[in-house]
């Protein structure tokens, strides 16, 4: 593009604006525009601690084929780092979920929490759990609060990704028997097969825990995480709601069940961007397994 006819010759401030204002003339129209209706329906997924991916199959299932209504996860992640610094762009990022940070390896040596008494490993764990072909196999968890504190239950279904919390009075072992009796108890025979957990001391009464509900409890090698990795993500996600350092005893079971609900209703791309209560619920339904002493727990 030449120099632009100017009478009285070429002005180097009009050439200037002329050029600014044709590449702004130029860009595509942004398709998450913050003022725009698009970017208020993502905002509000994104508060409900959605993932960008997760809202972009969200939106697709919504809109199939209206492409003006969708937008895909890196769209909206560049609309959030795009964001002018400051507050604005602060809460955006606040609402990602966030990367861990650098972490030392724990110690391969002799493990200082003391060594259960008559455990059964996960290597014997039989094929139905190992494969995830039916529910009613689960991993366990315990997330602990400040100064180890407090602590909550984690527990999840590892065919259908189906989450549990409970409130434990304590992180000891009478306290995690308390909880996961209260929270298996009630629950039918069929979705109690097998609880896979980690080494902690805090199931030291795991005989207890089978003689009471029927479950089979497997345990992880030490520091092998990877063992129970469903229930390590879901403590990811849970740490959104529950972080780290606080006093986790001011939650009630009800405002745990409210953030299982939460968890249980967002689409998850290992389960086809179903849901985990969709998955959970139409198990029961086609098995005619009573699910009312789950819905009474208020999930």
């Amino acid at each position: 593009m030449g120099r632009p006819r100017i009478a009285g010759g070429y002005n180097a401030v009009r050439a200037g604006v002329r050029a600014r204002r044709v590449r702004r003339a130029a860009r595509p129209a942004r398709k998450l525009d913050f003022g725009g209706p698009l970017w208020c329906k993502v905002r509000a997924m994104l508060e409900q601690r959605w993932s960008p991916e997760q809202i972009a199959a969200g939106l697709r299932r919504e809109h199939p084929g209206q492409r003006a209504l969708q937008a895909s996860h890196e769209t909206i992640y560049t609309a959030i780092y795009a964001a002018p610094r400051g507050a604005m762009r602060k809460e955006l990022v606040a609402l990602l979920r966030q990367g861990r940070g650098a972490r030392k390896p724990r110690t391969r040596g002799t493990d200082r929490r003391g060594a259960l008494q008559d455990i059964v490993s996960i290597h014997v764990r039989p094929p139905e759990a190992n494969d995830r072909l039916l529910p009613g196999h689960w991993e366990g968890d315990l997330i602990k609060g400040a100064s180890n504190r407090s602590a909550v239950g984690t527990l999840v279904c590892r065919k259908t990704l189906f989450v549990m919390l409970v409130k434990m009075d304590g992180a000891t072992a009478v306290d995690a028997l308390r909880g996961y009796e209260q929270a298996f108890s009630p629950i039918d025979p069929a979705l109690r097969k097998t609880l896979t957990y980690d080494q902690g001391k805090e199931m030291a009464l795991h005989k207890r825990l089978t003689e009471s509900t029927g479950l089979k409890v497997f345990f992880a090698d030490p520091h092998s995480p990877w063992q129970r990795g469903i229930c390590e993500n879901i403590n990811g996600l849970i740490r959104q709601y529950l972080p780290k350092g606080t006093d986790l005893s001011v939650h009630s079971q009800r405002e745990l069940d409210f953030i299982a609900w939460s968890l249980n209703t967002r689409p998850r791309k290992t389960l086809g961007w179903k849901t985990p209560a969709e998955m959970f619920f139409e198990h029961c339904f086609n098995e005619r397994i009573d699910i009312q002493p789950i819905v009474a727990l208020g999930l």
